[in-house]
């Protein structure tokens, strides 16, 4: 299996408001940059869009270490928060309805096509590929206004 590490970050203007988002994929020597813009949103909406969009970047079974300043994000993974939700018919520990659930089940559906790793990194802190999404997610939100 090839690997690939995807760093990703989601930015909003007001929550919700105008948002954006960017991902760093790398294989070996290569790199890629790509980015998006959602004018009415939300940063967890921008955070779960980046690595949706990502994944939707690789074209075979991939092993993946995705790299996110979102606790949100990497905890639904890490500390089994999507098997728990997906157990309780997508509601959340207070029994409401899991917000954002057509995002996490496509992410969801496109992880399981690879091995993924879920790493969180400190944000806007000294990881330059962290600090280039979060330029990447910005610079969607200023061009689009």
């Amino acid at each position: 299996m090839k690997e690939v590490i995807i760093y990703t970050d989601g930015a909003c203007s007001g929550n919700p408001g105008p948002g954006g988002w960017g991902a760093i994929l790398i294989y070996g020597e290569h790199r890629k940059e790509i980015s998006g813009y959602a004018p009415l949103t939300t940063n967890q909406r921008m955070e779960l869009t980046a690595v949706i969009e990502g994944l939707k970047q690789l074209k075979e079974a991939c092993q993946v270490k995705v790299y996110s300043d979102s606790a949100y994000l990497i905890n639904a993974f890490n500390q089994n928060w999507l098997a728990k939700w997906q157990k309780n018919g997508w509601k959340n520990i207070k029994k409401e309805p899991v917000e954002n659930q057509d995002l996490w089940k496509e992410l969801l559906e496109l992880a399981n096509k690879h091995k993924v790793a879920w790493h969180k990194v400190k944000g806007h802190s000294d990881n330059i590929f962290n600090n280039r999404c979060d330029e990447l997610a910005r610079n969607e939100i200023s061009k689009n206004r």
